[in-house]
C-alpha cells in the first residue's frame, strides 16, 4: 500500500516542465505572505473602527483594482510579453503593501487600495500565461495544479502565520506581505533569466490567432457561470473569517489555521486527484460537481452548530470544492486559445474572479448588516446550486467542450 501509494504522487508530478516548477516557487515565495487580504477586512472594523459596511467598500475597491488590473494586464501580456510584466507587478505590489500599512483613514486607505490592487492583480494574466507556455497538452491541468499547490501551500503558511502575527500586530502583515512579493519577482530573475525566457516566446511567432475571447460565445457562457461561482467562493475568503470572528467567536489564531487547512489539504490531495481524473470525463463533469459540493458547505454554516469541528467541516467542503472545480476551468479556457491571444483569454478570466471580488464584499456585507450570516449563507448556496446547473446544462447541449 506504501508502494503504491509513492508511485502515485510521483506519477502526478512526473513530466512537467522545469519552468512550470520555477513559476510554482515564484508564486510559493509569493503566497507565503499572503496576510493582508484575508484580514483586511478584519484589520478594517477591528483595528481602523470602519463599520462593517465601510469594510465592506475596502474589500469592494480591491475588487475594483483586480478587475481593472486584470484588464490591463491580460492587454500587455499580448504586447510585452508575460515576463517583464510579472517582475513589474510583482516589485510593484510589494512596495504598494508596505504602504498600506500606513494608512489609516477611510478615504486614503480605499484610494490606496484600489491602486495596490490595481498593480498587485495585474500580475494573474501573466502567470497564466506563463503556465500554459510553458505546458503541453498531455499535462496542462497539472501545471496549473501545481501552480495552484503552490499557492495554496504559500496560502496555508500565510494564513496560519497571519493569524499569529495578527494577534501580535497587524501591521506586521503589511511588512510580511510586501517583503515576500519583492521577494518573488527577484527569485523569478534568478530563476528564469529574461534571455532564456525570449528565446522560448520567439519559437511561437507563426502562430495563427483564433477568435477574440470577447467574441467568444461558448467561453462567455462559460466566463458568466464562473463569475456567479468566484462571488460565493470569494465569501469563502473574506466574510467567513469574519463569521468566524462575530458570529462563532474564535480567536485570530483558531481563524488563521482554519484557512491554513485548506491551503494543507490542496497541497497534500490535488495534484493526485487531477492526475487520477484526468481525461477519464469530461472536464465540464468535474466542474459542475465541484460547484455543487460549495453549495452544500456554505449551506452547512446554517445547519451545524457553533464549533470548531463544524468549521472543519465547512472548510472541507469547500476546499474539495475549489480542487475539483478549479483545475478543470483553467483548462477549459487554455483549450480554446493560441499563443497570440492568450492574454486576452487569461485576463478575460482573471476578471471574472476581480468582478467577484467587487460583487463578493459588497453583497456579503450588504446581506449582513440587512439579514444577518444566516441569509448570506443560504444565497451563496442557492448562487451556487445555480452555477453548477448552468454548467450542468452546457456540458449536456454540448457534449463537445
Amino acid at each position: 500500500m506504501l508502494a503504491y501509494t509513492i508511485q502515485l504522487y510521483k506519477n502526478a508530478y512526473t513530466g512537467l516542465s522545469k519552468n512550470s516548477w520555477y513559476l510554482g516557487a515564484v508564486m510559493l515565495i509569493n503566497r507565503a505572505g499572503t496576510m493582508v487580504v484575508p484580514f483586511l477586512s478584519i484589520y478594517c472594523i477591528q483595528q481602523l473602527h470602519f463599520s462593517v459596511l465601510q469594510a465592506g467598500a475596502i474589500m469592494t475597491l480591491y475588487g475594483a483594482g483586480a478587475l481593472s488590473g486584470s484588464f490591463a494586464g491580460g492587454k500587455l501580456v499580448d504586447k510585452i510579453g508575460f515576463y517583464d510584466l510579472q517582475i513589474a507587478a510583482l516589485t510593484g505590489g510589494g512596495l504598494l503593501f508596505m504602504l498600506i500599512g500606513f494608512l489609516h483613514s477611510f478615504i486614503i486607505l480605499a484610494t490606496g487600495t484600489l491602486v495596490l490592487s490595481f498593480c498587485n492583480e495585474s500580475v494573474r494574466p501573466a502567470n497564466s500565461t506563463a503556465i500554459a507556455h510553458y505546458s503541453t497538452a498531455s499535462n496542462t491541468t497539472r501545471s496549473y495544479s501545481l501552480n495552484r499547490l503552490a499557492i495554496n501551500l504559500g496560502w496555508a503558511v500565510g494564513g496560519g502565520l497571519g493569524g499569529f502575527l495578527a494577534a501580535i500586530n497587524y501591521h506586521l502583515l503589511f511588512w510580511v506581505d510586501g517583503c515576500t512579493n519583492v521577494l518573488a519577482a527577484v527569485l523569478l530573475l534568478v530563476l528564469m533569466p529574461r534571455s532564456a525566457v525570449t528565446k522560448t516566446i520567439k519559437k511561437t511567432a507563426g502562430a495563427v490567432v483564433k477568435t477574440s475571447a470577447y467574441k467568444d460565445k461558448v467561453y462567455l457562457w462559460f466566463i458568466g457561470l464562473g463569475t456567479l461561482y468566484a462571488t460565493c467562493f470569494y465569501q469563502f475568503m473574506i466574510m467567513q473569517p469574519v463569521f468566524f470572528k462575530i458570529d462563532w467567536h474564535f480567536s485570530e489564531r483558531i481563524i488563521g489555521l482554519l484557512m491554513a487547512l485548506n491551503g494543507i489539504l490542496i497541497t497534500v490531495i490535488e495534484m493526485v486527484m487531477v492526475h487520477k481524473l484526468e481525461g477519464r470525463r469530461d472536464k465540464m463533469i468535474y466542474i459542475y460537481s465541484g460547484i455543487a459540493l460549495c453549495s452544500v458547505g456554505f449551506a452547512l454554516l446554517n445547519i451545524l452548530p457553533a464549533t470548531v469541528i463544524s468549521a472543519l467541516i465547512v472548510v472541507v467542503f469547500i476546499t474539495f470544492s475549489e480542487m475539483l472545480a478549479m483545475p478543470f476551468m483553467n483548462t477549459f479556457w487554455v483549450s480554446r486559445t493560441t499563443a497570440h491571444n492568450r492574454g486576452e483569454y487569461a485576463a478575460l478570466y482573471s476578471m471574472s474572479w476581480s468582478a467577484a471580488q467587487i460583487i463578493a464584499p459588497f453583497l456579503g456585507s450588504t446581506i449582513i448588516y440587512y439579514g444577518g450570516f444566516t441569509a448570506l449563507w443560504w444565497l451563496l448556496g442557492g448562487v451556487c446550486l445555480v452555477s453548477s446547473t448552468g454548467y450542468w446544462v452546457m456540458y449536456r447541449g454540448t457534449k463537445t467542450l
